[in-house]
């Protein structure tokens, strides 16, 4: 198996048409885990394991120590 590096090394040696195809893979890649990762965060606060973050986020407005993004 190679090592990042050389997997690094690699892509910067690829031809410009093949580093875009690269690109478009990893993307798609990635969209698939960000699917996969909001299917997760469904299930989790169907089944109420994130409602410590709303407990958190009430109890901060309560207390006045409510941040805004």
């Amino acid at each position: 198996m190679k090592t990042v590096a050389e997997i690094q090394q690699a892509i910067m040696e690829l031809p410009s048409a093949q580093y875009t195809e690269l690109v478009e893979w990893l993307y798609e890649r990635v969209e698939g885990d960000w699917d996969e990762w909001d299917r997760q965060i469904e299930e989790d606060a169907a089944a109420g394991r994130l409602d410590f973050f709303k407990e958190k986020v009430e109890q901060a407005a309560r207390d006045g120590t409510l941040g805004y993004l």
